[in-house]
């Protein structure tokens, strides 16, 4: 029903609708002290303690307060864990979610191992969720000792990193790769450490005209540290590819300025790893050093759009895109964290184009909007890029090894590989003030959420496989910042670029802009569109772009003019002298204006005309029809 030994990791926790008969445990039929939960290892293992916490649900608390521990080589005859000459009694749990650790008093050789509860909450039952520590030893009869553990070829630094051993780190990738590679900071969190960038890119340090920009951003629940060692492994795999000359990494790194964020929540992500993969738990390291959820910490643009269409007598005249914060955000006493605050001044600071925000303890690739309409629970909530969107998610989702696997079990209830392992955000369960869906109405940038792994904290042991099973995933979805239409608005007098300009794709309700050097890029499917641009001060600009199916952006520069009434303005701010022929535009406006104004008075006098004609005709019916 559910229940999995891919499951059996204490950082897994059930839904809020449980689909598992059990709730996300082992609940045993009787209560009675001859209750137990058995364990095969496989192979002859060094058993070194357990691991117990209690059953995670909604509907009721159960969990184990004393057990003890039986080892056997045959599942026949058992051996007692001892205490000296006394049977050992393990301390087990006080509440349902802190994971309690039993080590046992001497290191035992066996197969298999069996968990037997003495007492247990007594409001409760026998239940208790168990992860089992040891090394597997070498055993000559083994059938299967010439398995060998999946790998990977990469030889990348696999393992867990605390924040002194990830600067280490990215100091060291910066040292052997100093051409492409640049570190910054965006700010600090709470308790002050730094949220650290590593930028990739042929020219670090600064935005090339016509270059998009990237970025992956993880560890926003600090627990949830897979997607954190997975960015640490591109950076290093990146600048080693590239020494290389591998021509893929060459061509992204080449043509595209990436920005890894590998901790945005760092305060939470030492607190996980100070407990370790083991007893951090399901929550410990989610939130922020105060208690913040990050993933509903972004201003919610959603319903303040959603509202002004509702109201507005033509809704199509309602902003679609660079929706304002709202000032109740930026007052002095609002909740906001340091580090969400820092992620949206980088949002602003740079024109990105594409991300990922990386997540774990499921397997799904969710995109926009997170948030529901009128507050439903779920709902498809769908934006102007729906079929983009999803293109996005259906990327990654489909060359990931475990997702792409058709005999892989689901993580929790939800069988999301009916869906082809995507969903909309909204259709799963709504998140109000997401990032995804700020990305979206704030920037330019389109953003989705890759849930990882069911597994939020996995051991050392199985790092090098997880990068196998996202390596292919993370570098097709940086190509995708390459679909779709990109180029350079200029003035065309002086070829300067205009910045904020508005690109606005037909039958598309998502508008965007171009950057501070005129230069935009419009992720788009392949097809014709029909492209107009426009900026304040200038005549709209109209082309129509066709867009290829291969990851090559197609080239649509524009080139507006300035109005005469602007270029006035320039020319009279600067103390020029009016060139003729502006002269010339300007009086052919002016008439313009003036025979348009004379129409629209003639036209007013001539209406007044004939409604007081039909009111005089009223009159006098209604005189006549009085006087009979």
């Amino acid at each position: 029903m559910g229940l999995g030994a891919h499951r059996g990791r204490l950082n897994i926790q059930s839904g809020i609708e449980d689909g598992d008969m059990y709730d996300g445990a082992w609940c045993a039929d009787y209560k009675d002290q001859h209750q137990w939960l058995e364990v095969d290892a496989i192979h002859l293992t060094r058993f070194t303690g357990v691991i117990l916490q209690g059953r995670n649900s909604i509907w009721s608390w159960d969990w184990v307060q004393t057990y003890k521990v039986q080892l056997s080589n045959d599942s026949v005859n058992w051996q007692r864990c001892m205490n000296g000459t006394v049977e050992a009694i393990f301390e087990g749990n006080q509440n349902p979610e802190t994971p309690v650790l039993g080590l046992l008093p001497v290191p035992t050789v066996a197969r298999f191992i069996r968990i037997n509860p003495q007492t247990w909450y007594p409001n409760g039952t026998i239940c208790l969720r168990a992860e089992i520590l040891g090394c597997r030893v070498d055993d000559p009869s083994d059938i299967y000792a010439s398995e060998q553990d999946p790998g990977s070829k990469d030889a990348l630094d696999f393992r867990h990193h605390n924040y002194k051993e990830m600067r280490k780190l990215m100091k060291s990738v910066t040292e052997e790769c100093p051409d492409i590679t640049h570190i910054y900071t965006i700010g600090k969190s709470y308790m002050g450490f730094k949220l650290y960038v590593m930028e990739i890119s042929d020219n670090p340090g600064k935005h090339e005209l016509g270059e998009p920009e990237f970025r992956y951003v993880a560890g926003m629940h600090g627990n949830e540290a897979l997607g954190r060692e997975l960015v640490l492994n591109l950076m290093q795999y990146l600048c080693r590819e590239y020494k290389k000359g591998n021509q893929r990494v060459v061509r992204l790194v080449t043509e595209t300025r990436i920005h890894l964020l590998p901790s945005m929540n760092p305060d939470g992500y030492e607190a996980a790893y100070e407990k370790g993969s083991e007893l951090a738990g399901w929550a410990e390291g989610r939130y922020s050093f105060e208690g913040i959820d990050m993933n509903h910490n972004f201003p919610d643009l959603n319903n303040i759009m959603w509202d002004a269409q509702e109201k507005a007598a033509d809704p199509s005249k309602v902003p679609n895109h660079y929706i304002p914060i709202p000032e109740y955000y930026t007052k002095e006493d609002a909740t906001v964290a340091p580090e969400t605050r820092a992620v949206i001044s980088w949002m602003q600071d740079i024109p990105f184009v594409l991300s990922a925000n990386l997540h774990g303890g499921e397997l799904v690739v969710t995109y926009p909007f997170d948030c529901t309409r009128d507050w439903a629970p779920q709902e498809d909530t769908p934006t102007a890029d729906d079929a983009f969107f999803r293109w996005l998610a259906a990327v990654y989702a489909s060359t990931n090894l475990v997702m792409a696997n058709p005999d892989r079990r689901i993580c929790h209830y939800e069988d999301f590989q009916s869906h082809n392992n995507i969903i909309n955000g909204g259709a799963w369960h709504t998140v109000p003030g997401s990032m995804n869906d700020f990305s979206y109405l704030h920037t330019n940038c389109f953003e989705v959420t890759v849930e990882l792994s069911c597994d939020k904290f996995p051991h050392t042991s199985e790092l090098p496989i997880e990068w196998e099973n996202n390596k292919e995933s993370l570098l097709v979805y940086m190509e995708q910042v390459h679909r779709g239409i990109k180029g350079v608005v200029r003035d065309k007098l002086t070829k300067q670029g205009i910045a904020d300009a508005i690109i606005k794709v037909e039958d598309h309700n998502h508008d965007i802009r171009s950057a501070a050097d005129g230069d935009y890029w419009r992720l788009l499917n392949p097809g014709e569109y029909k492209v107009v641009v426009w900026a304040v001060g200038y005549f709209p600009s109209m082309r129509r772009c066709q867009v290829g199916s291969e990851p090559h952006p197609t080239v649509c520069d524009f080139t507006l003019t300035k109005t005469p009434i602007q270029r006035l303005k320039d020319i009279r701010a600067k103390g020029g002298k009016i060139p003729q022929d502006l002269q010339l535009r300007l009086r052919a406006l002016r008439l313009r204006k003036l025979r348009a104004s004379t129409k629209a008075i003639n036209q007013r006098r001539e209406s007044q005309r004939l409604q007081e004609q039909l009111l005089q005709r009223r009159r006098a019916r209604s005189s006549g029809a009085r006087r009979a």
